[in-house]
């Protein structure tokens, strides 16, 4: 009988572990957000949210207003709608909001990276050292010349030579941008002499061009690949392409080429000093070329398609980089050399960098996610006070709640390419009910997990943008043709992508 007893009672113990692990025990404090587990044990709504997280958190708002927690694969996210309350969480310690936890799951499972305590750290104060101030300097230049090899190393002088060139214009972004910061980032082949350097120059192109093919391969996984959605199939093929890239950019390949970024060379000398072993690090190289490139060469596509497709835009933005060349004793002529950006050029495009910006106000959509340590209090702008439950994640969904909301941006549909920019060229406010908003764009995040790399990546895409206006003639193949719907799928991951291309053509403008 007593075996029995013990059998029934770890049966018992069992059933109810699992119905707690499947959400099924879990009520709503009187003090909490509202709580919606959707009709799926443990699952919540998962499904809905993969499948269009934009609409789904726009039902989930009317229904039960600017706060509220939801179930998903056994997580609770409360997800915070309120751009009154963004300060509050993004600059809470990390003691009590931790990003570093969904961000050690993601990393792990993308690239098979297992980061240690210091990794963080040594990222930032690298980031810091290369990515911004005189290190981004050098580095825009590195960046600017591998552009000149990939786009410019063609051109020719003479009207005979001014013939249109077709290419599907997102392919074409994604590529040349992509291609040019990896070679800036990851070096460039070894040459001895002038004949050398021409073979050189040109392995770099067919390389990083091979290298940029199995690139969007893996991007196009990523999405389901972060949610444990692959098919077997393409969970196989997201396999060999991690191999792939963990070997093709393994810290001894990397260490032969000419010209490695510090950014890229340090960061592995510290993390071998502090015993991290070689494999390792070869995936952590594969982590920093997604992080650095997964969105520049989207982003760029986005900007050039609204800027093609608003010729006020265009004309503004083309203006403003012909001045810029001029007041730096510059000039694209028939015949002359590539034009030669410097950082402090860049510095000087208050309307193209309000195109950019205007352009991830559209197009960015990454959900900034913090892990409960404690139980948090907190006051919306309405002055309602709800407690955060630890054990829980909250959740911040900007496109939707800020960069899309019609108090805040007028018309946000609409591609304003000067929204950021006031006439005399300093940056314009933006208020909500009559109170300045902080917080009225996020693309790169916000608080201690803000990109470390976003002033690199800026600088990046307005080179590109830069030297496009500057040596070429731009215009879409159908000009009546409307701007592409966004690929659903890719909600929460930075940059979303067109469901398809676009047919654009260009040629030299003298």
């Amino acid at each position: 009988m007593g075996l029995w007893v013990i059998l029934l009672c770890t049966l018992v113990s069992s059933l109810l572990g699992g119905l707690y692990v499947l959400g099924v025990f879990r009520r709503r404090r009187p003090d909490e957000p509202p709580l919606d587990k959707g009709t799926i044990p443990w699952l919540g709504h998962l499904l809905d949210f993969r499948k269009d997280s934009s609409e789904f958190l726009k039902r989930m708002q009317r229904k039960h207003g600017d706060v509220f927690t939801v179930l998903f694969g056994g997580y609770y996210f409360t997800f915070v709608m309120d751009p009154f309350c963004f300060g509050t969480i993004v600059k809470e310690s990390r003691s009590k909001l931790d990003f570093k936890a969904a961000a050690i799951q993601l990393v792990l499972r993308a690239f098979g990276y297992k980061p240690i305590k210091a990794t963080y750290s040594i990222v930032h104060a690298l980031s810091m050292k290369h990515l911004m101030g005189e290190g981004l300097a050098v580095l825009t230049q590195t960046t600017m010349k591998n552009f000149q090899k990939l786009m410019l190393f063609e051109l020719s002088s003479g009207e005979e030579k001014r013939v249109w060139q077709e290419e599907n214009l997102f392919h074409y972004c994604y590529n040349i941008v992509f291609r040019a910061g990896y070679l800036a980032l990851y070096g460039s082949e070894r040459h001895r002499g002038a004949g050398d350097k021409e073979k050189a120059e040109e392995q770099d192109r067919v390389h990083s061009n091979q290298l940029f093919h199995e690139f969007r391969k893996y991007d196009r996984l990523f999405p389901r690949l972060v949610y444990a959605l692959l098919p077997p199939k393409d969970k196989k093929e997201a396999e060999r392409l991690k191999r792939l890239f963990w070997s093709v950019l393994s810290v001894k390949k990397v260490w032969q080429k000419d010209n490695i970024s510090g950014w890229i060379s340090e960061q592995d000398q510290l993390l071998a000093e502090n015993g991290v072993p070689e494999y390792m690090r070869d995936r952590f190289m594969f982590m920093l070329l997604w992080a650095s490139q997964g969105n520049t060469g989207p982003t760029a596509f986005w900007l050039l398609l609204y800027l093609l497709k608003h010729p006020e835009a265009m004309k503004a933005v083309r203006d403003e980089v012909d001045k810029v060349l001029r007041e730096n004793g510059q000039a694209v002529k028939a015949g002359s050399p590539p034009v030669t950006i410097s950082r402090d050029m860049l510095n000087q495009t208050p309307l193209l960098d309000s195109a950019l910006e205007e352009t991830l106000r559209l197009v960015a959509a990454p959900v900034l996610v913090r892990a409960v340590l404690e139980d948090i209090s907190l006051r919306t702008s309405s002055g309602t006070e709800y407690t955060l439950r630890k054990g829980d994640r909250v959740a911040l969904f900007p496109h939707l709640s800020v960069q899309m909301n019609p108090e805040i941006h007028d018309e946000p549909h609409r591609f304003k390419y000067d929204r950021f920019v006031n006439a005399d060229g300093t940056k314009k406010d933006f208020y909500r009910n009559g109170k300045k908003l902080k917080y009225v764009n996020m693309p790169w995040g916000a608080g201690v997990s803000t990109c470390p790399g976003r002033f690199f990546a800026s600088a990046e895409m307005k080179l590109f943008v830069f030297l496009m206006l500057s040596h070429y003639e731009l215009e879409l193949v159908r000009e009546d043709e409307a701007i592409p719907a966004i690929d659903s799928s890719r909600w929460g991951f930075g940059t979303m992508q067109p469901l398809h291309d676009v047919r654009f053509r260009y040629r030299p403008r003298f």
